[in-house]
């Protein structure tokens, strides 16, 4: 068992820690080496019920009589917390995940703390409008419009970066004004837990946030269909992303949905081949792929395609495979049998449709859930293997003649949540990312997204978006007020 940070184990409730009403349970394992780390307290629609009746409670009390700017001090508390916490919290998601512990310690929790602080700014500046309005029958009007927060807010978590995006979730609705309920992933529940104690720890009242463990068929699908949940904000896969938006629509209730990706990455002449193709490693062998922006989908100019394809076979094959506490490991596991098992589906798929394996394409002897990192050359655009989102280290390469070829093989997928363009024309830059159908574009390399910017995506990529004022509008509604004088 996971001593050494000592997360909670029990459900987050009212601002306790209680067990599930049935007493059952559930265990966490690390898909490094299969070691039971935990044992926590699965939660079920009683228990969902309990936690939406809690933010109920105190979004219409205490989180309602919680001024703007104190809201705001609250947020920017926790955030210190994070900070000061930031290497245990790294350490329990790693070991849960099966990432490499310098990801998460470098990448997603300074994410997580940034958004919060982002937030935290904006708490005390939602401010309505006054407008000019025409006399009524000669009578003059005052009018005016406010910003409301929605209500009790139902947030779904993956278990590929827990961390992060629960804070991408948790802290605009708390600086709009409204509560939370969050269902972590059975898959990684700790981070998140642990995130409960700072929670408790900063001072947010009790009921503003509940954290429940639960799967999805059970406490899930409870707080989509939840009477007082006012809106649900999911990240996830699309097929259960849109049996939420089914769901969601009996009640008219409003979803965020960040969903799937399959994201290009395109490679014009004239580029730094060595270069690109480590930022072509970092963008798709990250936390072993399993990320919705991983680009995948390797777009190159036939005049380079060899030499690129040689340079990210040397990139994936320098790829150290590995516990993810140890040092030198530079890729992790993955998350579990099923999921080895669905990559390597893939894999089986490509070779069967003709694709060549450059390198990888098979699994590590011994425990743990480890997949060697793919890379695939002769491949077309209609393979699965270039149309599905795989979510694993296989990188799929594609030629192509023209910029017009390149950003109409871009297009053909029904994802568009992300892309990247290498190049070092600025007018090629320009011209290609204006054209390229995708929520957030970079040039010259990836990263994580500001959260002073936006993030999400059409099609199977999802709906509504993350981040920026775009997410503090989504917890918000306007209301008009208009007065006879």
């Amino acid at each position: 068992m996971l001593d050494d940070a000592n997360p909670k184990s029990q459900l987050f409730i009212n601002g306790e820690w209680v067990s599930a009403l049935d007493g059952g349970t559930a265990d966490v394992f690390c898909p490094a080496d299969q070691r039971l780390i935990a044992t926590i307290s699965l939660g079920r629609a009683a228990d969902i019920d309990l936690a939406v009746q809690a933010a109920d409670a105190a979004f219409k009390g205490a989180w309602a009589d919680t001024p703007a700017r104190q809201r705001g001090l609250l947020l920017s508390r926790l955030a210190d917390l994070m900070e000061r916490e930031k290497e245990v919290i790294a350490r329990l998601e790693a070991l849960e995940i099966g990432r490499p512990y310098r990801e998460p310690l470098m990448v997603d929790i300074p994410s997580a703390i940034s958004t919060l602080r982002y937030f935290a700014g904006w708490a005390d500046k939602l401010d309505g409008r006054v407008l000019s309005s025409p006399d009524h029958f000669g009578r003059p009007v005052h009018a005016y419009t406010t910003r409301i927060p929605v209500g009790v807010v139902g947030a779904i978590l993956p278990w590929n970066a827990p961390t992060m995006i629960a804070c991408w979730k948790l802290a605009p609705a708390l600086a709009a004004g409204c509560t939370v309920v969050l269902k972590p992933a059975l898959e990684a529940p700790l981070a998140i837990l642990y995130l409960a104690r700072l929670i408790e720890e900063a001072g947010f009242p009790a009921g503003v946030v509940n954290i429940v463990a639960g799967t999805g068929p059970d406490a899930g699908a409870a707080l989509v269909s939840h009477p007082l949940v006012a809106k649900i904000s999911f990240t996830g896969s699309p097929a259960t992303g849109r049996a939420i938006a089914c769901k969601a629509a009996e009640s008219f209730t409003p979803v965020t949905l960040e969903l799937g990706g399959k994201a290009p990455q395109l490679v014009f002449p004239g580029v730094d081949v060595a270069q690109t193709a480590l930022a072509l490693a970092l963008g798709i062998f990250s936390n072993q792929g399993e990320i919705c922006a991983a680009g995948s989908r390797i777009l190159v100019h036939k005049s380079i395609e060899a030499e690129l394809t040689a340079a990210l076979k040397a990139e994936a094959e320098a790829r150290v495979l590995g516990h993810p506490l140890d040092s030198g490991t530079t890729m992790g596991a993955l998350i579990s049998e099923r999921q080895m098992e669905t990559v390597s589906g893939y894999i089986e798929s490509g070779r069967a449709e003709g694709a060549r394996i450059v390198t990888g394409g098979a699994a590590l002897d011994g425990p743990g859930h480890f997949m060697r990192p793919t890379v695939f050359a002769d491949v077309t655009n209609s393979m699965r293997i270039a149309r599905e989102e795989i979510f694993g280290p296989v990188a799929v390469v594609i030629g192509f003649e023209t910029e017009e070829e390149a950003i109409a093989l871009a297009n053909d997928s029904q994802y568009g949540l992300s892309a990247n363009i290498f190049t070092e024309d600025l007018r090629t830059a320009h011209r290609v990312a204006a054209k390229v159908r995708a929520g957030t574009v970079w040039v010259n390399g990836g990263g994580t997204p500001d959260p002073r910017s936006v993030w999400g995506g059409g099609g199977l990529s999802g709906m509504g978006r993350e981040l920026g004022l775009s997410a503090l509008q989504s917890h918000m509604t306007e209301k008009s007020i208009c007065v006879l004088l």
